[in-house]
C-alpha cells in the first residue's frame, strides 16, 4: 500500500523514472502533420501521437524518487542490466538519464566504451556531473538535449536505452528519428516501459505502453521489434533495430 501511494504521488507530479522534460516552448515545423490536440485528460497533455495521448512529464523535483533505495528490488534493475548484454566497447546513450541511476550501473560494464547520459533539464545535467565524481567514473558524458533532439552524432551509438521515458516525450517522432540516425550499423533501441497489457501493474494508464503500440510508433521512425523480454516484474524490455 505504501508503494502505491508513492507511485501515485510521483505520477501526479508528472511521471515515473523517465525523461525529465519541460513544457513545450516551440514546435518543430512538421509537428502539425504528426500530432493532434484535444482536451487533456487528468494525467495527459492532450497531445495525440499514433492514437496515444502523451503523458505528463516529471521534473527535477522528483529526483529523490529516482534514487529511492527500494528501486532495485521493485524494478529489478539488476535483471535489466543482464538483459542488455553489454559489451565492454559499447557506446550507450541513456536517453532521459535523470539523476543517472542506471547510467552509473552501466558505466562499469563499459571498460572501453562509455555512456552518453542525455537529459534536457540543466538540473539533471548537474546531478550527472556530480555523480561522475561520486562514482569515480570517467566514461560518462552528460549531454544536454532538447525536447525534439537528443544531440547525438550520426552513427555514434551501439545502444539507446529509454527507461520509462518514451511515453513522456513531447516530440516522439522527431526524437526517435534522431536516435535512429545515431545508431551504428546493428545498433539497438531498448524501450523499458510498464506493461499496458497488465491491469495489475499499479501505474496510471498513460504511463504504461503496450508492445503493440510501441511497435507501431517505432515503425514510424524506421525501427522494427527484434525481441520483447518480460523478465522484469512489471515492465517490458523491448529491443528494436533498423
Amino acid at each position: 500500500m505504501q508503494r502505491l501511494w508513492i507511485l501515485c504521488f510521483v505520477l501526479i507530479l508528472g511521471g515515473g523514472p523517465g525523461f525529465s522534460q519541460q513544457p513545450a516552448t516551440s514546435s518543430p515545423a512538421s509537428s502539425a502533420k504528426v500530432y493532434n490536440l484535444r482536451k487533456p485528460s487528468r494525467d495527459g497533455t492532450g497531445k495525440i501521437y499514433q492514437g496515444r495521448e502523451i503523458a505528463q512529464v516529471m521534473g527535477h523535483l522528483g529526483a529523490s524518487w529516482l534514487e529511492r533505495p527500494e528501486r532495485e528490488q521493485e524494478e529489478r534493475t539488476d535483471l535489466l542490466l543482464k538483459a542488455l548484454q553489454l559489451k565492454p566497447t559499447d557506446v550507450v546513450a541513456d536517453i532521459g538519464a535523470g539523476t543517472g541511476y542506471f547510467t552509473f550501473l552501466m558505466a562499469p560494464k563499459l571498460s572501453k566504451g562509455k555512456v552518453l547520459a542525455v537529459d534536457i533539464q540543466p538540473e539533471m545535467i548537474t546531478y550527472l556531473t556530480e555523480g561522475k565524481a561520486k562514482h569515480k567514473v570517467s566514461n560518462v558524458e552528460p549531454v544536454l538535449g532538447t525536447e525534439s533532439n537528443p544531440k547525438l552524432m550520426a552513427s555514434s551509438i551501439d545502444i539507446a536505452i529509454l527507461i520509462d521515458a518514451y511515453h513522456e516525450f513531447s516530440y516522439p517522432r522527431e526524437m526517435m528519428e534522431h536516435i535512429t540516425s545515431a545508431l551504428k550499423p546493428g545498433g539497438r533501441v531498448v524501450l523499458v516501459e510498464y506493461r499496458a497489457e497488465d491491469p495489475s501493474v499499479p501505474i496510471k494508464e498513460l504511463h504504461k505502453l503496450s508492445v503493440a503500440q510501441a511497435t507501431k510508433e517505432m515503425k514510424a521512425a524506421g525501427l522494427k521489434l527484434l525481441k520483447n523480454d518480460d523478465r522484469l516484474p512489471q515492465q517490458h524490455i523491448m529491443f528494436f533495430g533498423k
